[in-house]
Parts: structure tokens; C-alpha cells; sequence
């Protein structure tokens, strides 16, 4: 343990090193931008980039580079020496303050959705003090928002840190209510849950599907997949532990708290899950650990898959968006209490995220919509495409009692008042979890189960943050103006849970009963992108983003054309990897089949008229059923890929993605994963499902 604990951190300049290695007062001017978000001076940022500079040579780093998160839903870095050349050929290590502090990567080259033409190319960094530089490899990371020359977000962390600081303005305002005084600041924090499934290397590179898309466009079931529900918790395999040893390492010595590591419920499937931490910090070390996990991997010859629904027909991969908010007093405010008044703060707040839940389903839904998360969301991995919480079964009688004015069960017959003792002590694990819900409660936290495994997790809580901030700050209207504020409270709570009581549902989502359900409640259904991505850019959810200052109009319609961009873009290229197997791969390797089946058959024949051949015979006549029928797929899908290549509206390129393209996929997939069945195993020209989820040994 010794050897973790020297270990850990050790590639940050955390705070730890801040302040062995800063004079104390640039060290304070420092911790003073950090908390409060103080301007930083140029003469602190040069003593800053100094320490920093002589921290990172000292650990053999010869470069530094501006570590960002562009809207390509992964990071970006370019690499910058620390070399100065001299007049007499020799170089000095040099870093500033004003490279520090700011960058100019390429912005047009980046996602933008209009914002930038591709003449403009000048595009900024900005240091992100409030999450810690580290060094990967020989670089020096410093963690950055990235902006355009005309100061629109070009990246995923400005809107988030924007959404941190609304929820921060709003919570402070209920908390003084309460007559919090004490609290300066509120965060939210994150643990986010990584799931990814492991495939021998040797497999990966015979598939052009995994190296081009990152999921298996073709593949028959294996005999054995899922059924035997007996990888769940299983003894982790030697080679799978050594890379798990690996990571943990890694990770470790980059400040991320990984904690838990297990076997999935699908073959060659695994999750890693940290410690929580404050959101931004959570987003950065999340988006650093996909990375280190592939990386890793490769050093195992194994390939890390972190595609949402890489295999067909076992689970794909999730993220669980583990959500709170705390004070910097260290008070969790999901945390119910022992006293009246933290009992009625929590279900205020309770109460609030009920509310923004219900009136912004269409914000989380597309907060989490990907092409391949369409694949993941309603199977029986993940909750269905439907919003809804989650309270278990005591939690909700209590709001019951509180709606109706009735006695709780729990506390004999005594009328529920808000401020009296309207809760009583309530357990973490009062009730069971449920593992349908798309957003559950469970004990001082939101599990948001929706994410998949390879989105950013700032997607997410920009909304959920953003959401919550704006009924905050409707609350805190209401109760500031309030001449009795107990009364307010109380009426606030009780007509808030009679509003948006119809969000709040502890049953199976993944019955079908409750899309029926869910429809008599009138929640929406938003099966896939398509449907859920035009919803951001509704004047109402404009004027929500520019209330609470996250977002601004220009901003919010950039990323709707990026997503639906996104979206098309990447099941075109499943298209062309589909058309490009089948007609390089599949149908030569059948017809190959085929040749010989017609020859052993004619050879008997030539043998002995009486001889059998019905194994031949009938065996050729299927697949040449199925390969006509394979080939016509592929002419039809060829196309209507052309088809949408002539479409220049990316509106309608996406919708006709969703009603014209897939169908057509999956057309072409029905009858090549059953000649793969008919087809024999060593002329088939690429790894079988079996080899790949059960290849590790």
C-alpha cells in the first residue's frame, strides 16, 4: 500500500506540489482563482509556469501542450518544446506565463457548426486552473476551455464549467434561505462509471468493421453468449488482471481515484469505476481514462472497445452518471438530515430536481443521443429511451403524504408539515436499486444510467446542471418574495409533486407496459438522435440556456448541426465499411465455399451415380439463396448510399440516415450473418463472434 500511496498523483502538480514548489503568496493567489475564480495576473502566471516548467523537466518532460475537449466528443493536444534556441546554437527550457494561461489552436479545423469559416482559423485556449496539469508520456497537460476568435464555446468544458457556476448563483440562493451563511460555494460532483469490453488484437486487425466503426457490423451469434449469466463478478483472467494491474497504475499516477474493477454481465466486457470528485475534474479524468484504458490495452495485445453496442444480441456498454451537490462546508445536499429544517432543504431540493427532470426530458434524452447509443437505449442492458425517476418505495410514500396531507405510514398518524418533522431519518438503502431507471435515486445521489460508454460525460451534466439551476432559481423567486416563508415552502413542495408526480416511476422500464404507460402520462418517447436532437434548438430551451448563461443561441444551434452532422457522418461510414466487407470479403469467400461444394458434389457423382450428395446439394442451393439475397442488399444499400450523398441539408440527411440507410443495413446484415453460419469456418474471411468475446485465454 505504501508503494499506491507514493505513487499516486505523482505525474500532477496537484496542490500538494503547488505548494511545495510556489513562493506562499503566489501559492495563495493562486488557491484564490481556484475557489473563487479570480483574475490571475501575468506575474503570477510566470511564476506559475516556472514551477510548472521545472516540475515537469524534472520528470523528463520536453513538451507542453493546451489539453482541450473539442466537439469531437474526444481530446485534442498540439505539442509545443520547451526549447529556446540561442545566438550560439545552444537552447535554453523557456515557458510563460502568457503560454501558460492561453493557446491558438486551428478553430476551423474543429467542429463548429458554422461558427467559424474555414478562411478564419484563429481559435483560442484558455487554462482551466480549477482542474490540475499533468504530464502524459513527455508532455505537459494543461487541462484548457477552447473558444473561437469571436468568443463562442468550441468545446465541450466551457459550457460545463458555465453550467457549474449557474447551480453554484441558484444553490446559494436556497441554501441562505435556510440560513446557510457559512457556505461560499456549491459544486456538483461526478462519478462516472466506464464500462469497455476487451478483444484479443490478433481479431481485431482481421476486422475491418472494428477498425473502421469500432463495432461489429456482421456477426452470427455465438453458441454460447450471455445466457449463462456466469462473467458477472467472475474470476478476472490472468491476462485481464495484468492489464487491469497496468491501468490502475496508470491511473493512479495521474490523480484518478480508480476504486472498483469487475467482470460485466456480457463475455469480455468489464467496468472500472473512480472515486467522485468535482464535475469538471470528473469530465477530465474520465476523458483521460478511456484513452489510457485503449492505450493500455494495446500494451497487453488486447484492444479496448468503448462503442455503446459492439456486439449484437449480448449488452453493449454504458456509463452510469453518478450526480450530486455538495458545499464546500462538506454538507452533500441530497444527503437527508437529522433535523426539521435539513429535512425540508432536502426535499426542496428534491423536489427541484423532480421538476427540471420532468419539464426537461427532451434535454437529457438528447444530452445522451449518439448513433450508437440508438443500439444500447430499451435493450436489456439499458433503460428504455424514456425519462423517469426512480425514489424507491419510501421516499415516494413520504412525498405522497407530503402531496396529499395525509399521515406517512412511518411516523404513525401525525399530518406531514413541511419544517416539522416532515422526514424521517431515511437510509441509504431503505429500498432496492433499480437498474431499469433511467434516472435513480440512490441514497445521497442520481444515478443517470443513459450515457454511453464513449460520450463525454460533459454532455450530461451541462444539462442536468443547467436544468436544475433554472428551477433553483424559479424557487428562489418564489420563496426570497414570500411574506411566510414556511407556508411558501410547504405550498411550493406539495404543488410541485402534484405538477410533476407523473416523472416519478419505481416499476420495470423495461416492460412494455410501461411504454404504454408512459404515453397515458404524456413523457416522451424519443427513440432515436433524430428524434431527440431538433428539441435543443426550441425557442424555450434557447431562452433557457441564455437565462442561465451556459449557452448562448449561436452556440446551441452550432451543436445541434455538429450532432446531426455527427450522426450521419458515422453511420455513412458504417454503410461504406458494410458495402466495402461484403463485396471484398463475404461474397468471394462464399462463392469459394460454394466452388467447392459444386466440385465434391460432381466428383461423387462422377464416382458413383448412386453416390449421396445431399449435404452438398442442398447446402449449395441455400447459400446461393442467401448470397442472391445478400447481393441484391448490397446493391440496394450501394444505392441509397449515393442517395444520400446527393442530399445537402444535414436535417435531412440524418432523418434519411434513420428511415432509409439502417433498414437498408440491416437488410444487408440478415442474410451475411447467416451465410457465415452456412459457410464453413476456414474460409470465412474475418474472426467469428466466438473468437472474439471468448479469444482472451
Amino acid at each position: 500500500m505504501d508503494q499506491v500511496t507514493e505513487m499516486y498523483g505523482t505525474n500532477v502538480f496537484n496542490e500538494q506540489t503547488m505548494r511545495e514548489r510556489l513562493p506562499k503568496e503566489t501559492f495563495r493567489e493562486l488557491e484564490k482563482t481556484i475557489q473563487d475564480g479570480k483574475p490571475l495576473n501575468i506575474k503570477i502566471a510566470n511564476a506559475v509556469a516556472h514551477a510548472m516548467k521545472v516540475w515537469a523537466i524534472e520528470k523528463g518532460a520536453t513538451h507542453f501542450t493546451h489539453w482541450f475537449q473539442p466537439m469531437t466528443g474526444v481530446t485534442a493536444e498540439k505539442h509545443d518544446s520547451f526549447i529556446n534556441p540561442q545566438d550560439d546554437g545552444t537552447v535554453i527550457m523557456e515557458f510563460s506565463g502568457k503560454e501558460l494561461i492561453k493557446g491558438e489552436p486551428d478553430a476551423s479545423s474543429f467542429p463548429n457548426g458554422g461558427l467559424r469559416a474555414t478562411f478564419e482559423a484563429r481559435g483560442y485556449t484558455a487554462w482551466d486552473p480549477t482542474s490540475y496539469a499533468f504530464i502524459k508520456g513527455k508532455v505537459l497537460c494543461i487541462p484548457t476551455a477552447f473558444c473561437s476568435y469571436t468568443g463562442f464555446a468550441l468545446d465541450k468544458k466551457t459550457p460545463l464549467l458555465r453550467s457549474m457556476a449557474a447551480i453554484n448563483k441558484q444553490a446559494l440562493r436556497i441554501l441562505r434561505l435556510f440560513g446557510n451563511e457559512d457556505v461560499q460555494s456549491v459544486k456538483t460532483t461526478l462519478g462516472p462509471e466506464q464500462e469497455y469490453f476487451l478483444i484479443d488484437k490478433k481479431y481485431y486487425e482481421q476486422r475491418k468493421d472494428l477498425i473502421y466503426t469500432g463495432r461489429t457490423l456482421f456477426g452470427a451469434p455465438a453458441p454460447k453468449s450471455q445466457e449463462m449469466e456466469d462473467h458477472y463478478f467472475g474470476t478476472i483472467k490472468s491476462r485481464v488482471q495484468d492489464f487491469m494491474n497496468d491501468l490502475n497504475e496508470e491511473l493512479w499516477k495521474l490523480g484518478i481515484s480508480a476504486k472498483t474493477e469487475h467482470n460485466e454481465v456480457a463475455p469480455a466486457q468489464h467496468e472500472l469505476a473512480p472515486v467522485f470528485s468535482t464535475t469538471n475534474i470528473a469530465v477530465d479524468h474520465n476523458q483521460l481514462t478511456m484513452e489510457i484504458i485503449q492505450r493500455t490495452a494495446k500494451k497487453h495485445d488486447l484492444v479496448a472497445l468503448l462503442h455503446e453496442k459492439p456486439f449484437e444480441g449480448i449488452n453493449g456498454s454504458g456509463k452510469h452518471n453518478n450526480w450530486s451537490i455538495s458545499t464546500d462546508t462538506g454538507m452533500n445536499l441530497l444527503e437527508p438530515g437529522d433535523t426539521p429544517y435539513e429535512n425540508a432543504q432536502f426535499l426542496l431540493f428534491l423536489t427541484a430536481i423532480i421538476k427540471a427532470v420532468d419539464e426537461h426530458q427532451d434535454l437529457l434524452r438528447l444530452a445522451v443521443a449518439t448513433a450508437g447509443n440508438d443500439h444500447r437505449l430499451g435493450a436489456n442492458e439499458a433503460p428504455p429511451a424514456i425519462i423517469s425517476i426512480f425514489l424507491g418505495d419510501e421516499l415516494t410514500q413520504i412525498l405522497e403524504a407530503i402531496e396529499n396531507d395525509t399521515p406517512y405510514a412511518g411516523q404513525g398518524k401525525e399530518r406531514m408539515e413541511i419544517g416539522a418533522d416532515v422526514l424521517p431519518k431515511f437510509t441509504k438503502d431503505a429500498t432496492d436499486r433499480n437498474r431499469t431507471s433511467p434516472f435513480a435515486f440512490t441514497g445521497n445521489k442520481f444515478e443517470f444510467r443513459m450515457p454511453g460508454s464513449a460520450l463525454s460525460v460533459a454532455q450530461p451534466n451541462i444539462m442536468i446542471n443547467t436544468v436544475i439551476a433554472d428551477v433553483l432559481d424559479e424557487f428562489a423567486d418564489v420563496l426570497e418574495n414570500a411574506d411566510n416563508f414556511q407556508l411558501a415552502l410547504h405550498d411550493l413542495i406539495q404543488q410541485t409533486l402534484k405538477d410533476h408526480k407523473r416523472i416519478i416511476f419505481n416499476g420495470n422500464g423495461y416492460d412494455d407496459s410501461w411504454v404504454e404507460e408512459a404515453q397515458r402520462r404524456g413523457l416522451l418517447n424519443l427513440k432515436t438522435t433524430v428524434d431527440a436532437l431538433p428539441y435543443s434548438i426550441l425557442p424555450q430551451n434557447i431562452e433557457l440556456f441564455e437565462r442561465q448563461g451556459v449557452l448562448m443561441k449561436d452556440e446551441i444551434v452550432s451543436r445541434y448541426e455538429i450532432m446531426m452532422e455527427e450522426y450521419t457522418k458515422i453511420l455513412n461510414i458504417e454503410a461504406l465499411t458494410m458495402t466495402d466487407m461484403t463485396s471484398k470479403q463475404i461474397l468471394p469467400a462464399v462463392a469459394k465455399f460454394e466452388k467447392k461444394l459444386a466440385e465434391t458434389a460432381a466428383l461423387k457423382k462422377s464416382l458413383s451415380a448412386a453416390m449421396p450428395a445431399a449435404y452438398e446439394t442442398q447446402t449449395l442451393e441455400t447459400i446461393a439463396a442467401f448470397a442472391d439475397e445478400a447481393f441484391q442488399a448490397l446493391k440496394d444499400l450501394e444505392t441509397k448510399i449515393e442517395e444520400l450523398h446527393a442530399i445537402d441539408d444535414f436535417e435531412l440527411t440524418g432523418a434519411f440516415v434513420r428511415d432509409v440507410i439502417i433498414p437498408a443495413m440491416d437488410a444487408l446484415r440478415a442474410p451475411c450473418d447467416t451465410l457465415e453460419m452456412l459457410t464453413d469456418t476456414n474460409d470465412w474471411p474475418f474472426p467469428t463472434y466466438g473468437k472474439l468475446l471468448f479469444g482472451i485465454i
